[in-house]
């Protein structure tokens, strides 16, 4: 049977259970009332009139509706009721005759609900969604009512209005539960009361007037008690600044106070805001205004401590701070309570919520999910608190049905607890409190580990040198713990941060390294509060701070990059570079201004930049895994800056004259390989066709237009800027060198290439690869790039002058360290400049050493074995270059280097020991060597 059909039965055919009955005498006199119904129906109301006084004289004052609505399902009930309250609304009742129906209409929704909720025909948060949704409808009438007043009395200044359809700018946002559908049995409402004061001008004086009195009406109206009782307790304490400011306050007002001085209680305040009555395109817009205050950009783990200091607070003020037992616990504010479930979820997602907004949910369930989906907290947990979030709101409608008060209470007096006992369907008292008490109990442990850590370890673990503890004691001297909170959370978090950086393979270094991570930090708290609840997180910032300090020190400088590895992402394998490029754009795209952008490229590339380092670092990837991703990483920069720089040219100077440019990556970023510390070699190749001028705000000569534009590409991507700079980028192998224009038309670079270009140019070209520009004008120089290296085979002199060039280099570099990577004979640039002129003889377009070797063993010129041989020298060298930048040490030596550094690269080299690196770098070398000496001096000197 669907949903759909369950509810159009009838209560009776859906009663699944019903208290115990308590007070028999009661319970005999509604049996014999309700006798027409039927019996199990019967015996539902008898045992809930027995256990809940209020309901009982509730059913005596409404038997002749009660039991007429019982023959229908609880659904129809609650439709029936709004229609009815609609309609009377529709015949323009004045505000007194609204009071009275909306007090009826609320009892007979309060006696509907609560006979859905205690015969298990409606869940808890289904009754808790019918009572949010009459508050919504009953804000709105009263509203409606009291607005329509002000209108035709002439109050309301006039500004064009006709109706009401958008209460006159008026906004009502329901805040707390009521927000999130989850208002129990007895609550008050929390409402915040704006206006959009844009609207009115210089009327705005004349209407914040009017809405205050309106304001005061609207809550009098829902909160007087009357002889019928009233409709809602309302609480206007949550808007800003409450003791001072007054009832209703203007939405520009408002922005202003939580943008300088909203707290965190606030932002976890505004989860469950939304719109309930009044303006709601306005209430839409001030929410969205709101989204940067409630939704923090970066991981905010200072409201852990902010949400900590609350809840002691509260214990503080209603006295809940002692032991747990069932007599007088408080079931919302006591320890392992509602609260504490509230408190844990919404500051989970506060700290997450900026970053995914799947955490947003409103609700606490909701929430709890959604943070399980994510990995932020287990199944388990997630399913513990949800479960004991459902019973603990099942027993406060309990409490509060018996009286209709609003308390959490757990009664004290023996009868009452036995009552209520009763009511949740236990018969033996004992069982009942115990089995509460125990929940209670759970759900204080789950949470309490959560907020306040508790320390266990000895303030120092043994064996610190004297020269080590006295670094830990200069520690709180530092800025990073100058506030008390970070104070207090470090110290917390201390005894477990020594014994990981004791633990750690060479702990002096480790010690060393995080004392000056520290000494970079220019605040603790945030950072302290993300270790503290993440405990890898210091695993493997040791492990980096031994090995890498260029990645420790940006650490220390950008701490949400942490953001990346809690939030799950970070050790996920690399995206595709169409990934990357969608990721950039999505971040570049929200930013308007040209400098923020710039900015927020520095920010996101640092953030790719560092994962590649921490993944080669963890053996994770290769090197040879490690270049590509730099090398992608790389080209979308590149793209990306490239069409930003160019939009903001053309914005001051026009469209690009011609068919625009293209920008060429040569040598390692051609290749598709790049290490830590690589700089960029580019082209940039411009076709103005017949244009010789742009045509903008400040036209521009062709030439001048490109060299200008070249140029602010250039700054773009090389200048420090507070998020510091990109690359370095090195223009030198363009037509001419230094002495050639910045950039070079398409004309130009042809005949330049075809007609006076040396040796070693035609040999860089066998690296180049476009990167970005104009699609056809790339097309065209990938074109002219392989014909010229179809051409450059052909030349007679290819060989000797490919020797000249490699003794040039070795006069350069004469006197190399046994461990260097990239100078001398048969190391990475002469295994390049080797695989180039093949590449050239060849006429192979691939740009990569691995693709043009492979090229050159199908064309016969190499033997399987050299080519094994090459490759296996390549990747050695390889390897050691790419991560001795890592670690970015100028001089490599495996005795000295210090052993976190040694053990990463004996790990990557696949060596036990310095000696025997020594052995193979200088076997390989000469391996190499002798295979490129070979082929220059006998294959290709007669051509």
């Amino acid at each position: 049977m669907t949903f759909a059909q369950i509810s159009h039965l009838n209560f009776a055919a859906r009663i699944a259970c019903s208290p115990g009955i308590f007070a028999s005498k009661v319970a005999e006199k509604v049996r014999v009332e309700f006798a027409s119904q039927p019996e199990v129906l019967r015996n539902l109301l008898a045992a809930t009139a027995s256990c809940s006084p209020y309901l009982f004289d509730a059913m005596q004052k409404e038997f002749e509706w009660l039991d007429q609505a019982l023959t229908l399902s609880p659904e129809a009930v609650e439709a029936e009721i709004a229609n009815s309250l609609t309609q009377n609304m529709a015949v323009q009742l004045v505000i007194a005759d609204l009071s009275f129906y909306l007090r009826r209409a609320k009892r007979r929704l309060a006696l509907m609900v609560a006979l859905a909720d205690v015969g298990g025909i409606w869940d808890v948060m289904r009754t808790t969604k019918a009572l949010s949704d009459f508050a919504d409808l009953a804000v709105q009438l009263a509203l409606k009512s009291l607005l329509r007043g002000e209108l035709l009395a002439g109050h309301l200044p006039h500004q064009g209005l006709d109706d009401l359809d958008d209460a006159a700018g008026f906004v009502v946002l329901g805040m707390g539960k009521l927000g999130a559908y989850e208002l129990n049995y007895s609550s008050d409402i929390d409402l915040i009361c704006l206006f959009d004061e844009s609207r009115y001008g210089d009327d705005a004086p004349a209407a914040r007037a009017v809405f205050l009195r309106v304001t005061r009406a609207l809550t009098a109206t829902l909160s007087q008690i009357t002889d019928q009782g009233y409709v809602f307790r309302t609480d206007l304490r949550l808007r800003p600044d409450a003791s001072v400011t007054p009832v209703c306050i203007s939405m520009a007002a408002a922005e202003a106070y939580y943008e300088s001085v909203g707290r965190t209680w606030e932002r976890a305040a505004y989860i469950k805001a939304r719109v309930i009555a009044g303006d709601f395109t306005a209430g839409a817009r001030f929410l969205r205004i709101l989204k940067p205050f409630v939704w923090r950009k970066y991981l905010d783990f200072t409201a852990i401590q902010d949400a900590h200091d609350m809840r002691l607070r509260i214990r503080d003020f209603w006295g809940t701070a002692g032991p747990i037992q069932a007599a007088g616990h408080n079931v919302k504010l006591g320890k392992g309570g509602i609260r504490e479930i509230e408190f844990f979820t919404q500051t989970r997602q506060l700290i997450a919520g900026g970053r995914d907004p799947d955490l947003r949910d409103s609700t606490t369930l909701g929430g709890l999910e959604a943070l399980n989906a994510k990995g932020w907290i287990t199944k388990d947990l997630s399913q513990a608190l949800s479960n004991a979030y459902i019973y603990f709101r099942v027993l406060e409608h309990r409490l509060q049905m018996v009286h209709d008060t609003q308390t959490h209470d757990i009664p004290t007096e023996p009868l009452a607890r036995a009552r209520l006992a009763h009511f949740c369907g236990w018969q033996d008292l004992a069982s009942f409190e115990a089995d509460l008490a125990a929940r209670f109990e759970h759900i204080h442990r789950l949470t309490e580990d959560f907020f306040s850590p508790q320390v266990t370890a000895e303030h120092h673990p043994l064996k610190l040198s004297t020269k080590t503890r006295d670094l830990v004691e200069g520690w709180h001297l530092l800025p990073a713990l100058r506030s008390q909170r970070a104070q207090i959370i470090f110290q917390r978090l201390l005894p477990s941060l020594l014994q990981s950086l004791q633990r750690a393979a060479h702990p002096n270094n480790a010690f060393a390294a995080f004392d000056q991570f520290l000494a970079d930090l220019p605040a603790g708290a945030q950072i302290f509060s993300m270790f503290e609840l993440n405990p890898q997180l210091v695993d493997l910032i040791v492990d980096i701070m031994a090995i890498a300090p260029d990645l420790a020190r940006y650490l220390s400088r950008n701490s949400e990059v942490f953001d990346a590895v809690i939030g799950g992402y970070f050790f996920t394998p690399w995206p595709e570079i169409s990934g990357l490029s969608a990721d950039l754009e999505q971040r570049l795209a929200v930013l308007l201004d040209y400098e923020s952008a710039l900015e927020e490229a520095r920010r996101w590339q640092k953030e790719f930049h560092f994962r590649i380092g921490v993944h080669h670092l963890r053996g994770l990837i290769d090197a040879f895994e490690a270049g590509r991703h730099y090398s992608d990483l790389a080209r979308v920069v590149i793209k990306g800056l490239w069409t930003l720089v160019t939009r903001e040219f053309s914005r001051k100077y026009g469209p690009c004259p011609g068919r625009g440019a293209a920008l060429l990556g040569m040598g390692s970023l051609g290749a598709g390989l790049l290490n830590a510390l690589s700089d960029l070699d580019v082209i940039v190749i411009y076709d103005p066709l017949d244009e010789t001028m742009s045509e903008g705000p400040k036209p521009l000569a062709s030439r001048a237009y490109y060299a200008r534009l070249t140029q602010a590409f250039v700054t773009a991507i090389s200048a420090q800027m507070s998020a510091g700079r990109l690359y370095e980028v090195d223009m030198r192998l363009r037509p001419s060198g230094r002495q050639g224009p910045v950039a070079t038309s398409f004309s130009a670079f042809k005949l330049y290439q075809e007609q006076d270009a040396w040796a070693w140019e035609h040999l860089a070209l066998t690296r180049a690869s476009p990167i970005a520009g104009h699609a056809g004008l790339i097309v065209d120089i990938e074109n002219l790039r392989n014909d010229l290296i179809r051409k450059a085979g052909a030349r007679v002199a290819l060989a000797p002058d490919v020797q000249d060039m490699r003794d040039k280099l070795a006069s350069a570099h004469p006197n190399i360290s046994p461990y260097e990577a990239k100078f001398g004979t048969g190391r990475l640039m002469d295994i390049e400049l080797f695989v180039q002129f093949l590449a050239l003889k060849f006429a192979v377009t691939a740009t990569d050493v691995m693709g043009q070797i492979d090229a050159a063993l199908l064309a016969h010129e190499l033997s399987q074995i050299e080519a094994t041989n090459l490759k296996k020298s390549y990747n050695l060298f390889w390897k050691l270059r790419v991560s001795t930048q890592l670690l970015n040490v100028t001089e490599v030596d495996l005795s000295t280097m210090g052993e976190g550094p040694a053990t990463f690269l004996l790990r990557e080299l696949g060596q036990r020991g310095a000696k025997v690196v020594q052995n193979q770098l200088e076997h390989h070398a000469e391996k190499a060597k002798f295979i490129i000496a070979q082929h220059l001096k006998h294959r290709d000197i007669n051509r």
